[in-house]
C-alpha cells in the first residue's frame, strides 16, 4: 500500500480513501464488515463516511456499521484514520426542529457525540464539514471545533464542497485564532470533471490541504460504461445515462474507451490512476459495493500511466488550465 502525508497534519494515509455511501443503503452490514477488514488488510487505513449516510428514515446508518465493526476490536479502531461530516440535517421527516443541521456551535456539539456514539469510539480523526454554511461565521464554527479538540473528541477539520474563496475565508480565520484551520477538502474532481483545478485545488495547495476527490469515476460515465452497455453486462443509468445521451459526450467516452482499450487498461482504475498523478490529491474516494469492486480499485495504485496515455487523457478531457489564464477571455 502507498501512504501519504494528508496535507499539513503528521496523518499517514493510504493513496486510496475508503468510502462508505453505499453501506447500508446498497451493501448490507456483513458485506460492509467484509470489504472493511479486506480494505484494512491490504493497508488501506483511511475510512470516510458522514452522518446522514443511510439517507431517508436510515440517516445514521452508516456509521452504525463502521461503529459495529470497530466494536469487534482487533485493532480495528486504531489501525484507521477516520473522517465523518456534519451539515445535513438528521431528523427524520416532518420532524424537524430549528438548530438540527449546518454549522451552528449548537448543531456541531449535538451532531458529535451523536457520531461518536453510533461509531463506536471516542474521537473523530479528521471532522469534516459536508457543505459551506452561508450563515454560521466562521469565528462560531472554529469556536466550536476548538472546544471539541481540547477536550479530545476530534483531532483535525476538514471542509467538503468548499469552493477556493470559503477555503481561503477558513483558514484565515482559524489563524487570527492560531488554530490549525482545514487540514483537507473533498471535492468534485475527476477527468470528466476538471474545474477543481481552476481554484479550489491552487487554495488547498496554497493553504496546506490535502486533496480528497469524490466521485472518481463520475457517477460510472468513466468506469466503461459504453462498453458494459455493448455486452449486455450493465446499462449506464441514472447521472450516466443522462449524459450518454447527450452525442458528444457520448463520443468522448466513446473516444476514452478506445484509448484505454488500445493499450489494455480497465477504464475505472485507469482514471483513479489518473487522479493519483495529479498535483495536491491526497487520495481519491473509492465506494466500493463488493468485494470485487474494493480489489479492481486497489490494482490502480500499482497502475502507472505512460506519457502516452497521460497525453492522449488530457487531449480528450482537457483541464481549464492554470489560474489566472484559465479565466481570460
Amino acid at each position: 500500500m502507498k501512504y501519504t502525508q494528508l496535507g499539513r497534519t503528521g496523518l499517514k494515509v493510504s493513496r486510496l480513501v475508503l468510502g462508505t455511501m453505499n453501506f447500508g443503503p446498497q451493501t448490507d452490514e456483513p458485506t460492509s464488515h467484509g470489504i472493511l477488514d479486506a480494505a484494512l488488510d491490504a493497508g488501506l487505513n483511511f475510512v470516510d463516511t458522514a452522518n446522514v449516510y443511510g439517507w431517508g428514515e436510515n440517516k445514521g446508518r452508516t456509521e452504525e456499521i463502521i461503529g459495529t465493526w470497530f466494536a469487534q476490536g482487533g485493532g480495528r479502531r486504531e489501525k484507521t484514520v477516520l473522517a465523518t461530516k456534519v451539515y445535513g440535517s438528521m431528523s427524520r421527516e416532518g420532524d424537524t426542529w430549528p438548530n438540527e443541521d449546518r454549522l451552528s456551535a449548537l448543531n456541531i456539539r449535538r451532531a458529535v457525540e451523536a457520531s461518536l456514539k453510533r461509531l463506536h469510539t471516542d474521537h473523530i480523526d479528521v471532522y469534516q464539514f459536508h457543505h459551506i454554511d452561508r450563515r454560521t461565521p466562521f469565528e462560531e464554527i472554529w469556536q466550536a471545533v476548538d472546544v471539541l479538540i481540547q477536550q479530545g473528541k476530534i483531532l483535525y477539520a476538514g471542509s467538503s464542497n468548499f469552493p477556493g474563496y470559503k477555503i481561503a475565508q477558513a483558514n484565515e480565520t482559524a489563524a487570527r485564532r492560531g488554530m490549525v484551520g482545514l487540514v483537507s477538502e473533498q471535492c468534485l474532481y475527476n477527468l470528466a470533471e476538471r474545474r477543481a483545478e481552476m481554484e479550489v485545488i491552487p487554495a488547498a495547495q496554497d493553504y496546506g490541504l490535502g486533496v480528497i476527490p469524490w466521485s472518481p469515476l463520475h457517477g460510472g460515465l468513466l468506469g466503461g460504461v459504453i462498453k458494459k452497455e455493448a455486452t449486455g453486462s450493465r446499462r449506464a443509468s441514472g447521472r450516466s445515462a443522462d449524459a450518454l445521451a447527450n452525442s458528444s459526450v457520448r463520443a468522448q467516452v466513446q473516444a476514452y474507451e478506445d484509448l484505454l482499450d488500445k493499450h489494455g487498461l480497465e477504464p475505472g482504475e485507469a482514471a483513479l490512476a489518473w487522479l493519483l498523478t495529479r498535483p495536491g490529491v491526497t487520495g481519491p474516494i473509492v465506494g466500493p459495493r463488493t468485494a470485487e469492486q474494493l480489489e479492481s480499485a486497489l490494482r490502480a495504485l500499482e497502475l502507472e500511466l505512460s506519457e502516452e496515455v497521460l497525453a492522449g487523457l488530457d487531449e480528450i478531457f482537457p483541464g481549464p488550465g492554470p489560474s489566472p489564464e484559465a479565466f481570460a477571455w
